[in-house]
């Protein structure tokens, strides 16, 4: 049996068995029917070795394909790029003076070194301003042990520093701001990467996060005392090199080097979203993403992210038996599995199991096949499946891919808000809306998303006047193409919701391109 998500992707990202190609070879394609011919690529020299790049490659992204990594701050590869850090400084044979590798393409023939007298003096240089207001809070900091600024510090800084009491009057100190209950800011710690902007702006579509002032009067924040309003405010807190920007409920509950981490998958949305789980002594103390580009990236929902303190109270902390008396009693381990064999070899085929609307799939799968060996076919969900049953959902769990929503280039939203109901399914439709012209439109009551998009109205017969062609939208849904019709899946638990699933779904049919 499977959990029924929460929102349901109906229909037709093109043919059902994609692979999505990248946009830039997408987009070539609408232009012209032939393929576009690849760029010749050029040949530059990395320490002394050979690299074959393709025109526009930064020096960053040519060091990086032979394995040398060059040290930074403000560069992230999802998040456009800034240049403001000058961690990334790299010497250039013939260039007057060091150049951002973040930022600078590459030239034919360029002699690149990332290890010379000239660019590490550079670092260290850089270094030593970041460490000139930097406060020394090593100690108390939660970023302590995951810090890139220890990390790099070690690496790239020097030994001493000349800012001493005789010429230097003391380190500059920043109010701290209140964003809301979920991140915690130290705002003295701020280095100004501005990941932190970068990622609201980009990729959450919020304008909260700014910056104000210049030079060393320059602050992050909300200009005017505001929370950070997002689904995805914790991924501020991955981004952030520092500590500036911490996990507020995980202030000062454990090290790094305290935690074992455990790769899992989330389960509180359709999504599936990757996951590492910290735990230490058998508690979890906080959830933090695993990179899949094919579902959630590297980021994750507040909700997933946040929910683990409801854990402790909402679990089973030892096993517990029944009693004659009627009352529970915790056990042993061993006696609980003891009285399990013993009642179920006394019930012997006379047996059913219930599985939790929160257990995964393999765990679903574990207790059919238990239940099988015990001669019981009897198997429920806590919640029921839902428009159709368990036989209508190949119809849409294997047609278009989270990822391949990137490349839609019209959607239909029914009875449903992404932005709450799949925040990692609302960033793809984002990021096709800013980088591929996307048309979204919407049935249902008004909803405030990330983008731009068209409220239909709230009628759920405006669903079949869209299936039919009546309306105007039908029009841009049949000239796209790869469409995409996305339903909630509380629409579907309506009295007429295997009715409005049995429409859209025909509808996709005729979406479907040759």
């Amino acid at each position: 049996m499977i959990r029924a998500p929460l929102v349901k992707a109906l229909g037709a990202l093109g043919s059902p068995t994609h692979q999505m190609a990248s946009r830039a070879v997408r987009t070539s394609a609408m232009v012209a029917q032939t393929p576009a011919k690849a760029p010749e690529k050029i040949e530059v020299f990395v320490d002394d070795i050979p690299v074959q790049v393709v025109p526009g490659t930064t020096v960053l992204q040519a060091a990086a394909q032979i394995g040398v990594e060059i040290p930074r701050f403000c560069y992230h590869e999802r998040l456009a790029v800034a240049g403001n850090c000058r961690m990334c400084l790299v010497e250039v044979e013939k260039s007057p003076k060091p150049v951002a590798a973040c930022a600078m393409p590459v030239m034919k023939g360029w002699r690149i070194k990332t290890n010379s007298d000239l660019t590490r003096k550079a670092r260290e240089g850089v270094m030593e301003f970041l460490l000139m207001n930097h406060p020394l809070d090593c100690p108390i900091c939660d970023q302590g042990g995951e810090c890139d600024l220890q990390d790099q510090a070690m690496a790239f800084g020097s030994d001493r520093s000349r800012f001493t009491d005789i010429n230097y009057t003391g380190k500059r100190a920043v109010e701290d701001k209140d964003i809301g209950p979920l991140v915690k800011t130290i705002m003295t710690r701020c280095i100004h990467c501005t990941r932190c902007v970068r990622f609201a702006s980009e990729i959450a579509g919020v304008d909260d996060l700014g910056t104000t002032g210049r030079g060393n009067d320059m602050q992050i924040g909300t200009y005017v005392e505001k929370l950070f309003l997002t689904e995805l405010s914790g991924n501020v807190i991955d981004l952030c090199p520092v500590g500036a920007l911490t996990n507020k409920p995980y202030s000062f509950v454990a090290r790094p080097w305290e935690i074992r981490k455990v790769s899992s998958i989330d389960v509180l949305d359709a999504v599936g979203s990757n996951i590492v789980v910290s735990t230490r002594t058998n508690e979890v103390l906080r959830i933090l993403p695993r990179e899949n580009e094919d579902v959630n990236e590297e980021w994750l929902a507040d909700k997933s992210r946040f929910a683990c303190d409801g854990l402790k109270r909402q679990r089973l902390v030892a096993p517990m038996v029944r009693m004659p008396n009627g009352e529970l009693q915790a056990v042993e381990w061993e006696g609980a599995l003891i009285a399990v064999a013993k009642a179920v070899k006394a019930a012997g085929g006379q047996i059913a199991g219930i599985s939790g609307q929160l257990a995964d799939l393999e765990a679903q799968v574990a207790l059919k096949d238990l239940l099988n060996r015990l001669g019981s076919e009897v198997v429920a969900t806590e919640q029921g499946f839902i428009a159709g049953g368990t036989d209508n959902r190949a119809n849409y769990l294997l047609n278009s891919t989270i990822a391949g929503l990137e490349e839609a280039d019209a959607v239909l939203l029914v009875g449903t808000n992404p932005r709450y109901e799949a925040p990692l399914v609302n960033t793809r439709l984002r990021k096709a809306y800013v980088h591929n012209e996307l048309q979204i439109a919407s049935i249902g009551p008004k909803i405030d998303l990330s983008y731009d998009h068209e409220n239909l109205g709230a009628d759920a017969a405006l669903v079949k006047d869209v299936c039919s062609g009546a309306h105007a939208f039908s029009k841009v849904l049949e000239g796209a193409k790869k469409p995409a019709i996305i339903i909630g899946a509380d629409l579907l638990e309506r009295a007429n919701g295997a009715a409005i699933h049995a429409t859209v779904a025909e509808y996709c049919k005729k979406l479907k391109k040759p």
